[in-house]
């Protein structure tokens, strides 16, 4: 079945750096535009980046110019390189896969904190 697994998430001090991956199986990754989504407490969940199989990326406004979103096709693989943290980019950190079709199935991972906080 697809899975995609997180990691990376911890606590880091405002101004430190902190990098998450998404590990993908049992898609066809390259079917599929990549992307992390947060949620915050109390928080609607929010787009944070995206990439496409083509590697073009997109960001939004808050994390422009800090974070960076990168893919490896060939491992299946995405990761969220988070720099100048600021503590309002505490949240739940979800990888998501949407696939090119629209109306066939999209996917999430579990989750993986992240809080930033001196």
């Amino acid at each position: 079945q697809v899975q995609l697994v997180e990691s990376g998430g911890g606590l880091v001090q405002p101004g430190g750096s902190l990098r998450l991956s998404c590990a993908a199986s049992g898609l066809d990754y390259n079917q599929y535009t990549m992307g992390w989504h947060r949620q915050a407490p109390g928080k609607q969940r929010e787009l944070v980046a995206t990439i496409t199989s083509g590697l073009y990326a997109n960001y939004a406004d808050s994390v422009m110019g800090r974070f960076t979103i990168s893919r490896d096709n060939t491992r299946n693989t995405m990761a969220l390189q988070m720099n100048s943290l600021k503590p309002e980019d505490t949240a739940v950190y979800y990888c998501h896969a949407d696939h090119h079709v629209s109306w066939l199935p999209d996917y999430w991972g579990q989750g993986t904190q992240v809080t930033v906080s001196s």
